[in-house]
């Protein structure tokens, strides 16, 4: 093993959950992240929580459906159901089958599931952590979870859920499990954030009300933030000659102005990636993935 890939091995907490505004390439960087740190050598799970299902066409395997599915040597993919991962953990809790049939039927708890905020997020973390736990792919010891977490309100609401449950439920199995899993994400030796945006101004608004709250309610900040999508630098001297060459010059004008005022509010670790002509494939991944790595390598995160 190379000193880059045992340094990406000491670098992430066991679980990173990637969050930022849709559109901005947050389950690409999910699928980089995973891919990078299966390569340096961690037995790797990407859950994938969007039930559109697109992480598979970047890894270039069949769609999860729900399975777990191996993408690589040391990788593997799943898509999560929130709702039925709470399910699942019902059962798993009330442990006799006949109890816990009569349970999911009822309609009382099928209102409170739907209902009650914070479960399904508290079963989502759930998964991860017996995950790396290996209490769900006993054949296979997880060493890292990626979770490929929803747009920016959501993903910050997945991380405050087991402590806002933790406060409404204090006893019993999802008072205790609520309990352990605020203690969980509180650790940033164990549970890390990326937070993806891109130089325009709606994610970058959308990027610094997330850092704020973050900081604000969690007493924390992202692991490392990704600017993602940047247009080319313009050559200097570059005259256009169409359209497409004067708006290529607009848009890096918007990238620069968004750009720096990141850097006025973020001064913690930072890639920036630019846009690549290539659809969502694995050879998209992997040209990624080498530009990530050879950025971490200047990047104390």
């Amino acid at each position: 093993m190379t000193n880059a890939e045992q340094r990406v091995l000491r670098r992430w907490p066991s679980l990173l959950l990637v969050t930022g505004k849709g559109g901005v390439g947050k389950t690409t960087l999910s699928c980089v992240l995973a891919t990078s740190c299966s390569d340096a050598g961690r037995n790797t799970l990407l859950l994938e929580l969007d039930p559109r299902e697109s992480a598979h066409r970047m890894l270039g395997i069949p769609p999860s459906g729900g399975e777990v599915e191996r993408a690589g040597h040391r990788l593997w993919l799943r898509n999560l159901q929130p709702r039925t991962e709470l399910d699942a953990l019902v059962e798993d809790r009330l442990k006799i089958s006949a109890i816990s049939r009569r349970v999911l039927q009822s309609p009382v708890y099928r209102h409170f599931a739907e209902g009650c905020p914070g479960l399904k997020e508290l079963a989502v973390l759930g998964h991860a952590l017996r995950c790396l736990r290996g209490e769900l792919m006993r054949e296979e010891e997880i060493d890292q979870v990626v979770l490929d977490a929803p747009a920016t309100g959501h993903g910050l609401s997945l991380l405050a859920a087991p402590e806002l449950v933790a406060e409404a439920i204090e006893s019993g199995p999802f008072g205790r499990l609520a309990g352990e899993l605020a203690e969980f994400v509180g650790d940033p030796e164990r549970c890390g954030v990326v937070a993806v945006t891109a130089a325009e101004e709606m994610p970058v608004d959308e990027t610094l009300e997330l850092l704020d709250a973050l900081e604000e309610r969690m007493d924390r900040a992202p692991e490392l933030l990704v600017v993602n999508g940047l247009y080319p630098e313009i050559p200097e001297g570059f005259e256009p000659r169409d359209e497409i060459d004067r708006l290529w010059i607009r848009r890096r004008k918007v990238n620069r102005r968004e750009s720096r005022r990141l850097s006025r509010r973020w001064s913690g670790p930072r890639i920036d990636l630019e846009r690549r002509p290539i659809d969502r494939s694995p050879e998209l991944i992997e040209g990624l993935r080498r530009r990530l790595e050879a950025q971490l390598e200047g990047v104390a995160v």
